[in-house]
């Protein structure tokens, strides 16, 4: 997918949620927090559990990304 520069700023720009989104935000971050409550109980202190809780927090704002730019990226 070629990036023109309108779709770099409509990426580069702020996308102040809806109701319907701040609700998906909400959702995303409740699931993410029992997961990551999951990965530290069942998982010992390690550079691995500190490696999925990153990735875990990064998967949050890739998919925030998605709501925010409504699958336009």
């Amino acid at each position: 997918m070629p990036y023109d520069r309108a779709k770099l700023r409509d990426i580069f720009t702020y996308h102040a949620p809806d109701a319907d989104q701040q609700v998906a935000y909400e959702k995303l971050r409740n699931a993410a927090y029992d997961f990551a409550v999951a990965l530290t109980e069942l998982t010992p202190p390690s550079a691995d559990q500190t490696a999925a809780l990153r990735k875990l927090r990064e998967c949050v704002m890739t998919a925030n990304a998605a709501i925010a730019l409504k699958g336009q990226s």
